[in-house]
């Protein structure tokens, strides 16, 4: 069990790999299939159910340039799971180099508890949170295009722009009173 390095490998040529984390895997192949339709550029797709990733075949598997959590709202299971695979990743990809995806925002069972704690993982990782419909086909087309220009930034594929410049422009926040009571 290692840590996910950002820079152990050379980038490839026009190539840019994602790996998708999900412990449900209900948005995961999904999205999957909607990024690698992008013909600009090569996108390699990566699923994970956690991290971290297998010790065999590590030689042969490529540079990640863009790590994305998916987070169920609905489960707490999924937000535990990503919040225990973060301690395997390098802190150099907190550099621009980490995404959370969160579904099911709109479901009125959610807990609002739920989704201010992904928030506060979000913003204090300083990482860009990106919430998805998986219903649709449109929302999962929308999600895609959202993560396929956060993922070319991150491949170095966009000129004069970096990850971290991204990360800086997209980071979730928490505005300060989160933690008080609403009187609605």
């Amino acid at each position: 069990m290692s840590l996910l390095k950002p820079f152990s490998k050379l980038p490839g040529l026009n190539t840019a790999n994602i790996l998708l984390v999900e412990s449900e895997e209900q948005l995961q192949q999904k999205l999957a299939e909607a990024l690698v339709e992008e013909t600009a550029v090569t996108v390699n797709v990566r699923l994970a159910k956690s991290l971290p990733l297998p010790m065999e075949n590590e030689e042969h598997r490529p540079r990640i340039d863009l790590v994305v959590f998916i987070i169920n709202l609905t489960s707490e299971l999924s937000f535990q799971s990503a919040e225990a695979s973060l301690k395997y990743l390098d802190p150099g990809y907190f550099l621009g180099k980490v995404c959370f995806t969160v579904t099911k925002a709109r479901n009125a069972s959610v807990p609002t508890e739920r989704l201010d704690a992904v928030r506060k993982l979000a913003a204090s990782l300083h990482c860009p949170l990106v919430f998805a419909e998986d219903q649709t086909p449109d929302g999962v087309t929308s999600a895609a295009e959202r993560l396929l220009t956060i993922l070319k930034v991150a491949a170095g594929l966009v000129p004069m722009a970096t990850a971290l410049y991204l990360s800086n422009l997209t980071r979730c926040t928490v505005p300060p009173d989160i933690d008080q009571p609403s009187f609605d």
